[in-house]
This record gives structure tokens, C-alpha cells and sequence, in this order.
């Protein structure tokens, strides 16, 4: 007899899985910065690897990961970081959460200096301009951002800042097929 398996697909195990080890390590900063980072690289490597066939929903409702890809404001070289994201017409959408760290993260000081950036979903490139959503856009947008995630709201009961929201639009007849 097969067993059948219940309706919680799979990839919903694997994000509680790591929201629980993130809530059991979140009170070493040390501790969540290295696994935010070593699982950032993971999943970057499997996003390009399979063109964002894995690593690009995680059984997300609506929402998907992407890849942004920032010029650094102090190397000038370009940085990528997988984030979840969503859709708001004719723009991207993510959100500068750093998983509740009180530093915001380096992709999103890298947007600040220079709002032009790279945007990769799937296997489709676009190249896009930042900015950071304002009061009125934040607050449609963060309840959207919650029912996708949940996490999203221990992310910002972690941290004294507020999180960032940003709009990512394309720029252009930005939209390339990557090789």
C-alpha cells in the first residue's frame, strides 16, 4: 500500500524547517548572518544552475524568487542575491528584510547608491531601476509581502528598523534571454 502524502507540499516543509532553525538561532547575530549567507549562496547556485526551475517558488501562492544583481558601492563590482519577490504590475518587488538583522543588507545600500540593477527571473534577464516604495505604496505592498511570508512579520518584531520595501521597474526594451 502507498502511502499518500498529506497536502502540505514538500518545499512548505522545507521553509518551516529553516524558518525554525532561524528563530533558534536568532539570537546570535554571528549565527543568523553565516546561515542567511551560506543559504543565500545555496540558493543562488541552484537558481542558475536550473534556470529557476529550482529554487524559484518554494510553493509560494503568487510570489517567486529572483535574482538581483547590484553594482557595489564600494568595489564596483556586481553582487546577486536570490529574493523572494512579487508582482505589482508592471513591476518587481522585494523587500530589504536581512532576515530581521538590525544591519540592512548590502544589496540594498548597493540599490540606494546606485539604483540600477539586474534582474533575473528564471532564465529571462531585465535590467531594471530602484526605488524605495513610499509610505502609501508600503503599505498596500507589506500585507502582500506577509501573506506570501509570514516570516516577514518575525523579521520585523527582530529588528528596530523598519524594512525596506523596494520597486524594481524595467528599464527600456530591458528583457534578454540569458545563454
Amino acid at each position: 500500500m502507498t502511502r499518500q502524502r498529506d497536502e502540505v507540499p514538500s518545499t512548505h516543509i522545507l521553509a518551516a524547517m529553516l524558518r525554525r532553525v532561524m528563530r533558534s538561532i536568532s539570537g546570535s547575530t554571528a549565527a543568523l548572518r553565516e546561515f542567511i549567507r551560506v543559504m543565500s549562496r545555496l540558493h543562488l547556485f541552484v537558481y542558475r544552475v536550473t534556470g529557476g526551475v529550482a529554487g524559484g517558488r518554494y510553493g509560494l501562492p503568487n510570489g517567486r524568487f529572483v535574482l538581483l544583481t547590484t553594482t557595489g558601492r564600494k568595489t564596483g563590482k556586481p553582487h546577486t542575491v536570490p529574493l523572494l519577490s512579487i508582482d505589482d504590475s508592471d513591476a518587481v518587488v522585494v523587500i530589504a528584510s536581512h532576515g530581521g538583522l538590525d544591519q540592512p543588507p548590502a544589496w540594498w545600500l548597493n540599490l540606494r547608491a546606485n539604483p540600477n540593477a539586474h534582474l533575473q527571473i528564471g532564465r529571462r534577464v531585465l535590467s531594471v531601476t530602484a526605488h524605495e516604495a513610499d509610505p502609501g505604496e508600503r503599505s498596500r505592498l507589506w500585507p502582500l509581502f506577509v501573506a506570501e511570508y509570514s516570516g516577514y512579520l518575525d523579521y520585523q518584531q527582530r529588528t528596530s528598523r523598519e524594512l525596506p520595501i523596494m520597486v524594481l521597474r524595467p528599464v527600456g526594451n530591458a528583457a534578454r534571454t540569458s545563454s
